[in-house]
């Protein structure tokens, strides 16, 4: 231990800070001095900017003072939720016993290690997602994830066959925090760029070693044997939380390990434009397609919906169970009624739970938790009226209440205190002693009323009083203009500005034996706290067990409730490759719109006949609707809810694979171009017959012949090989020629009604291919000013009659060049000056090559173009 800083002897009090420091070196050490918890050192420098703070140093006016913050010790729940939010650990030393008390330096000991993926505070965590920490290791034969919330006790695992697979995990478990083993720093730099928000965390090989991981494990590695990998990230991952908490006991639930296979696959590219969990624009849930679906009562029942909701099934035995329920719930809108406003008394019941096995709920916590379990009685009631295995199964884990839960809610005192600390936890009757205690105590309001009326008897004093404070205790105040009548037995105690203060060997005999009942009632209220927090976190299995199915039953009643409101259907699931939506909406949009101006359509796709839809029509008429709204539809019935649609018939989708917009990813360093031909290269390698393809404008990254050819070749690669249902968006109208020569192509275009030069946008979809994409008016409805529309038109014109003779516009006089204004160099000057002069014909042709856009130059009208240009040089 250090003794000494820069020169400087510390104080007893550093030497003690820097040992607890030591104990914890990669957290913020958070030190209790009286009413603050202080920061020292390097941690201070630190922290400070983080919490926003003043960074001041101790012993000021010495030299090489030592740096330090502070922040109060009510306050400092907030302000460790800022430095978790930065990615720190953040380490807690109490003071062990009374400073009054102590001899010397007062005792302290780190007491919890916070990191963002261990938050146990409810305040300061989202209720409707999980809080995950999660550990990786990399095997010969896959990549093993596994990742617990310590919070509700969740805790999952699987294997990944590749970094790919990996990745795609991580962006639907969205982890606050992943560990690593130090040696695999390689795989941990390859996934920090993929992972946004993630605090990652290099850990010691010890942790990982396959012995320590089984004895960290003990029985929550399940009946079943762990792949060798998936123990190793298990076992490290109970470990590092074991070490956090310095605990060697743990509130987790037995692993759950699941196969990525049996789940429809949905990368970070997927959830992100279908705008699944949350939107591009705001990144928020609010007018994504969670934030629509749900209509949840419960923290229980939102974390699963959006766990149900990055993880639609492929099996269709599972998904048609769920639409049962669902199906049931939708014909009974009496007892979802019903069944809501009993879910809506219901606090988080499963993170209340893991604060009482970790002895850190308070006596509200507690008291709420006691009172959802009670309500649960009631809710299995009202589910008698359901049937079906699934509500059975629910009624069942809904079981009879512990009986210390039922003494909680009989004998807690409401409002319960926010500390067990403060007292005034039970009624005086629920413990004989308690009781006695607070008889004394109701008794001694009582003596000291008829104490006061014998002193005012005996000392003819009618203005005497008895009274209390916390500094002074009891005392005996007598106004100046009486003190001559005080007798001698009162001993002067204090001196006011108008009166007198004293007391009696009567009176502090009374103080004595009152505050002595008020302490030892406050000592026993929280002994007898612990006592039944203990007792009922013993029934922890018992609660979670209730809590996982009330959200079960609240997904399912959500689901009913978006069903029912939305006149949605049960879709059809099959192992066909069919998807056949009849007058198909999209869930979000339709939402978002005034009622009845959504237009539905139809959209039918199938390997054997209609498997590539090639879809023209102009900006803002709704190709790229048409398209998400079949994805988000698959989504939703394949995890098990009903869909916006007149009818629906949904071949089991194992993947959506999406291509939508064109934006650099400049942090990555990638262009438009390289982030559209990266998404482009991730679906011809891994789409599958049983895929669905969103293919939005692929191509325009880069020139229109290079973008071209790039999306006519990659749609002839998906007809030929990957056979996918596929929906293909263009601006590219030669594609629509493919149904020409390839027998599963088809086109289909959104309907433009043109009128006047108006164009009025349907929304509507319909057979056949166009061949204009309305840019112009598109523009003129955008609010481009006038003669640049205009100005459009005549370009446009000249272009389409394939001339490509375009009237340049006499450019403006150019402003005159002040004195001394550098001159913009002519880079091609020399060259022009050696050029030979042309022929006057040859000066017309090159003016027309020169004046041509290729972007919107058609193959066709290039070929007529050069028959046209070599017979005027012939």
């Amino acid at each position: 231990m250090e003794n000494t800083y820069k020169g400087r002897e510390l104080t007893p009090a550093m030497r003690q800070y820097l040992e607890a420091k030591g104990q914890v070196p990669e957290a913020i050490l958070l030190f209790r001095m009286g009413d603050f918890y202080e920061i020292f050192f390097d941690d201070a420098v630190e922290a400070a900017p983080i919490l926003e703070i003043a960074l001041t140093t101790r012993d000021r006016g010495v030299e090489n003072p030592i740096p330090m913050c502070g922040v109060p010790h009510h306050a400092v729940k907030s302000y460790v939720a800022k430095l978790l939010d930065a990615g720190k650990q953040v380490a807690l030393c109490e003071q062990m016993e009374d400073p009054a008390l102590a001899k010397g330096i007062v005792k302290r000991e780190i007491v919890r290690v916070v990191s963002p993926g261990t938050v146990l505070d409810i305040d300061a965590l989202d209720a409707a997602r999980n809080n995950y920490m999660a550990a990786v290791v990399q095997g010969m034969d896959c990549i093993a994830l596994a990742y617990l919330d310590a919070s509700t006790g969740a805790f999952r695992g699987c294997c990944a066959a590749d970094l790919n697979q990996l990745r795609i995990e991580l962006a639907r478990v969205e982890p606050r925090e992943l560990l690593y083993m130090r040696r695999q720093e390689a795989t941990a730099g390859k996934l920090a760029s993929l992972i946004e928000h993630t605090a990652m965390r290099a850990m010691d090989e010890a942790l990982f070693d396959p012995r320590a991981a089984r004895d960290a494990l003990g029985p929550l590695a399940g009946e079943a044997p762990l792949p060798p990998e998936l123990l190793q990230a298990a076992g490290g991952l109970i470990g590092a939380l074991k070490q956090l908490q310095r605990s060697d006991s743990t509130q987790m639930e037995p692993i759950e390990v699941y196969r990525i296979q049996d789940y429809m696959v949905l990368d970070e590219t997927a959830l992100a434009d279908l705008e699944v969990l949350k939107t591009l624009s705001a990144g928020s849930r609010r007018h994504s397609l969670l934030g629509l679906m749900d209509k949840t009562s419960t923290p229980m029942g939102a974390r699963l919906l959006k766990r149900w909701l990055s993880y639609p099934l492929v099996d269709k035995e599972q998904i048609e169970h769920r639409l049962d329920v669902v199906a049931d719930l939708v014909r009974k809108s009496m007892l979802r009624s019903e069944i809501a406003d009993r879910l809506k008394k219901l606090h988080d019941v499963e993170r209340l739970a893991t604060r009482a096995v970790t002895g850190q709920a308070s006596p509200r916590e507690i008291l709420s938790l006691a009172r959802s379990m009670a309500a649960l009685v009631e809710l299995r009631h009202v589910l008698a009226e359901c049937s079906g295995h699934e509500i059975a199964e629910i009624m069942r884990a809904l079981c009879d209440p512990p009986q210390a839960v039922v003494e909680a809610v009989e004998n807690m005192l409401e409002p319960a205190p926010a500390t067990a600390k403060d007292g005034d936890i039970f009624k005086p009757e629920y413990n004989q002693e308690l009781n006695e205690l607070s008889e004394l105590k109701r008794g001694g309001k009582e003596w000291l009323l008829a104490y006061e009326e014998q002193l005012r008897q005996s000392t003819t004093i009618s203005s005497l009083k008895v009274r209390f404070n916390r500094v002074f205790g009891y005392y005996i105040e007598v106004t100046r203009p009486n003190l001559h009548l005080v007798p001698q037995e009162f001993i002067r105690k204090q001196t006011t500005s108008n009166s007198e203060r004293f007391f009696t060997p009567i009176l502090k005999e009374h103080e004595e034996k009152v505050l002595h009942a008020e302490e030892r009632a406050k000592g026993l209220e929280e002994e007898l706290f612990l006592d039944l927090t203990a007792r009922i976190a013993r029934h922890r299995a018992e609660i979670l067990g209730a809590a996982a199915a009330v959200a079960r039953l609240d997904v399912f009643l959500s689901l009913a409730e978006l069903a029912h409101a939305g006149g949605y259907c049960r879709p059809s699931i099959d192992y066909s490759d069919v998807l056949d939506l009849k007058e198909s909406r999209h869930p979000v949009l339709e939402r978002t719109m005034p009622a009845g101006r959504f237009v539905p359509n139809d959209i039918r796709l199938d390997c054997e006949k209609d498997q590539l839809l090639i879809i023209t029509g102009p900006n803002m008429a709704g190709k790229s609707t048409v398209m998400r709204q079949a994805a988000l539809i698959c989504i939703m019935a394949q995890m098990g809810s009903f869909v916006p649609a007149r009818g629906a018939v949904i071949g089991i989708v194992d993947r959506v694979f999406t291509r939508v917009g064109a934006t650099d990813s400049l942090a990555k360093g990638l262009s438009t171009f390289m982030v559209e031909m990266k998404e482009a290269a991730e679906i011809l390698k891994r789409a599958s017959r049983k895929s669905l393809i969103v293919l939005d404008e692929l191509g325009r990254g880069t020139s229109t012949y290079d973008g071209l050819s790039i999306a006519w070749a990659m749609a002839e690669y998906i007809h030929d090989f990957l056979c996918a249902r596929t929906m293909f968006a263009t601006h590219y109208h030669e594609l629509t020629q493919l149904s020409q020569y390839k027998k599963r192509v088809r086109n289909l275009n959104i309907a433009v009604k043109e009128f006047n030069e108006e164009v009025l946008f349907l929304h509507k979809l319909v057979e056949g291919a166009t061949n204009r994409s309305y840019g112009v008016q598109v523009a003129r409805l955008a609010g481009v000013p006038r003669p640049v529309i205009d100005r459009a038109r005549e370009v446009l014109s000249s272009l389409e009659e394939g001339t490509g003779d375009i009237q340049i516009e006499r450019p403006r006089p150019a402003r005159r060049k002040r004195l001394n204004e550098p001159q913009q160099p002519d880079l091609f000057a020399a060259a022009r000056e050696r050029e030979p002069a042309q022929p006057r014909t040859e000066d017309k042709t090159l003016n027309r090559i020169r004046n041509l856009s290729l972007d919107t130059l058609t193959p066709i009208e290039a070929l007529n173009l050069l028959h046209e240009l070599k017979k005027g040089l012939e």
